[in-house]
């Protein structure tokens, strides 16, 4: 019998995961101090976020924009623009575009913005530069082939806070909706994206927004550019979420969590299932659990079900990628490496613990950026 999580849906097989007395597994307790530490979906967490939006409009008088938010055309980031202007904030929304949107996802971003009149700044990246980065994440055999985009879009975010003089960003994640993804399933960084397309092309990153370490020094302790995640305060429900913007903005779902964008969708559907035996639908469905959004029973018979891959979609990422058959079989059939393979600031991040933990107390990096990268990764056993 594979071991399990008796509060969530998480077993044995969850990259880093422990159990307690109570089979209750570290990720739970995990979520149950971050709920307890930023008082959420509480009275308290509520005053919390009110304390913080006062305290950037007051930073944010006298400039065109006082907070920088990062867009996808998702349920959370466009709930987060709806969240800005609720409450009299000035947002500049930024996205970053990795040139493999649907057309939902484009969509909603303007419907959004435009009934909310909030300006938008869009960086593109080199269309072949993207997919070559892609690539060589595919060939190297890493679990999230698309780990560069969000490193990306936190970089170009603040670059324009920086430009603006802007010194908040706000961020859609919600550990109610989505948990905490485990970091075997998730590393990023910029000496690994560096090192992974420098092993598997032959491209230089140029059109890329790299962060290298130095660089996200600049941002946090030089430019002093606040991370917040207002949901991570605030009661969220996700299906509520979306009924709102359908309603006010005529913004529509696109399927699931990062389906909006069609490399995501591919590595959430496809290719993580069947190359690295990894679901990451247990992550949002182990959070609807811990919240009560729906019970455990529940959650495991929507698991048991197949992911659900858009018709068409392997043989556009075939195509546009200008894969044979042959090359996808060897891709799919090649071997599987981590984040350990390559060159990486983890035992950097490590090694300076305590300085990011003072950091993320003073909201200059997200709590869960210390959890899972400040720390050694438990083998499994």
């Amino acid at each position: 019998m594979i071991k399990s999580c008796t509060r969530c849906i998480y077993d044995e097989n969850v990259s880093g995961i422990s159990f307690d007395v109570e089979r209750i597994c570290c990720y739970c307790r995990q979520i149950e101090t971050l709920s307890k530490d930023f008082k959420t979906a509480t009275p308290d967490g509520e005053r919390e976020f009110e304390r913080i939006v006062d305290k950037i409009k007051r930073d944010g008088r006298n400039k065109k924009y006082d907070v920088v938010i990062g867009v996808s055309g998702g349920t959370d980031s466009s709930y987060m623009l709806h969240l800005a202007k609720e409450k009299r904030l000035r947002p500049l929304a930024v996205h970053y575009d990795n040139t493999w949107n649907t057309a939902i996802a484009t969509q909603n971003i303007k419907k959004v913005i435009t009934k909310l009149n909030i300006d938008l700044y869009t960086y593109v990246i080199d269309c072949h530069e993207q997919n070559q980065i892609l690539l060589a994440f595919m060939k190297a055999g890493i679990c999230g082939a698309d780990a560069a985009t969000d490193l990306a879009l936190a970089e170009i975010m603040y670059r324009a806070a920086n430009k603006h003089g802007i010194k908040y960003v706000f961020e859609g994640h919600s550990f109610q909706a989505e948990g905490v993804s485990p970091i075997g399933n998730s590393y990023t960084d910029g000496q690994f994206i560096k090192s992974v397309v420098k092993n598997h092309s032959k491209i230089r990153l140029s059109s890329y927004p790299n962060m290298t370490f130095f660089r996200f020094l600049r941002w946090i302790i030089f430019a002093r550019i606040k991370k917040i995640r207002p949901l991570w305060y605030l009661k969220y429900n996700k299906d509520s979420a979306q009924k709102l913007l359908e309603k006010e903005y005529g913004w529509e779902y696109y399927g699931g969590h990062h389906l909006e964008n069609r490399i995501a969708s591919f590595d959430h559907s496809f290719l993580m299932p069947n190359k690295f035996n990894v679901d990451q639908r247990n992550n949002s469905l182990s959070a609807a659990v811990r919240s009560g959004f729906i019970s455990r029973k529940k959650a495991i018979e929507e698991y048991a079900k197949e992911p659900v891959l858009e018709e068409g979609l392997l043989e556009y990422v075939k195509k546009r990628l200008q894969l044979s058959d042959q090359d996808f079989e060897d891709i799919m059939n090649g071997p599987i490496r981590t984040f350990k393979d390559y060159k990486t600031y983890k035992k950097r991040f490590e090694r300076l613990r305590l300085l990011f933990y003072f950091l993320a107390k003073a909201n200059l990096v997200p709590m869960s950026f210390y959890y899972k990268y400040c720390f050694p990764i438990k083998e499994q056993k």
